[in-house]
């Protein structure tokens, strides 16, 4: 039988990642096209608002991970089960594609259509978007899983700490802290240099971030969710 809830969710999750990899691969793209219009202050402030946006729009009805690496962070803390992971990873994934396919199909192969990229080799983009994502995780279980933190702050402060970390890792490893913001425009550009870092730092760094405040907060950790 097919779970229509689940299927709403998944569709909220599919929404609101299109969303996030318009908005922020195409602040990229359109930046490339006016030939800095935007700028990397405007490009920071762009993903750090979509974000906080779409957990707004969407929060309510699937929990706006709108990320794989913060769903299976919440699968290994227990706040999300572990079954469901693959409809909503495989939304997720969906909906960065059919972004990045929008802003090819609107402005052509242009910024490699706001891929990310390291700048200075792969070991050090893959330490800083483990550090990155970490720090995301840490912040998204403190406001969106601890009935002590204010819930209505839970967007702000998520969508500053993906601004904030644009803002200052951008220029370095592309700031993703995301798999499906990365892979998308990567697999549509065939930009595809490294790209495996843009999985193994933000899966890691996600449960690794999760794991820290469910110790802190002395929450049991997955063992065999299902």
């Amino acid at each position: 039988m097919i779970d229509r809830g689940l299927l709403r969710r998944a569709l909220a999750e599919l929404i609101g990642t299109f969303g996030l990899v318009f908005a922020g691969a195409g602040a990229i793209t359109i930046n490339a096209v006016t030939g800095g219009a935007i700028g990397h202050v405007g490009i920071g402030l762009t993903f750090g608002l979509i974000v906080m946006a779409m957990i707004y729009a969407t929060g309510h009805v699937s929990g706006a991970h709108l990320n794989p690496a913060v769903t299976l962070g919440f699968c290994v803390a227990r706040h999300f089960p572990l079954r469901q992971a693959p409809v909503y990873i495989g939304a997720q994934l969906a909906g960065g594609l059919l972004a990045a396919l929008a802003l090819r199909g609107l402005f052509g192969n242009v910024g490699a259509l706001g891929a990310t990229l390291p700048r200075d080799g792969a070991g050090q983009s893959l330490v800083l978007e483990f550090i990155l994502t970490f720090f995301l995780m840490f912040v998204i279980m403190a406001v969106a899983t601890d009935v002590r933190a204010v819930g209505q702050a839970a967007a702000i402060a998520i969508g500053g700490t993906v601004g904030l970390e644009a803002l200052f890792a951008g220029p370095i490893s592309g700031a993703s802290m995301n798999p499906a913001r990365s892979l998308a425009p990567a697999l549509v550009s065939g930009t595809w240099d490294a790209q495996w870092l843009y999985v193994l730092g933000p899966v890691a760094g996600a449960l690794a971030g999760a794991m820290a405040y469910a110790l802190i907060r002395e929450e049991e950790l997955v063992g065999g969710t299902t």
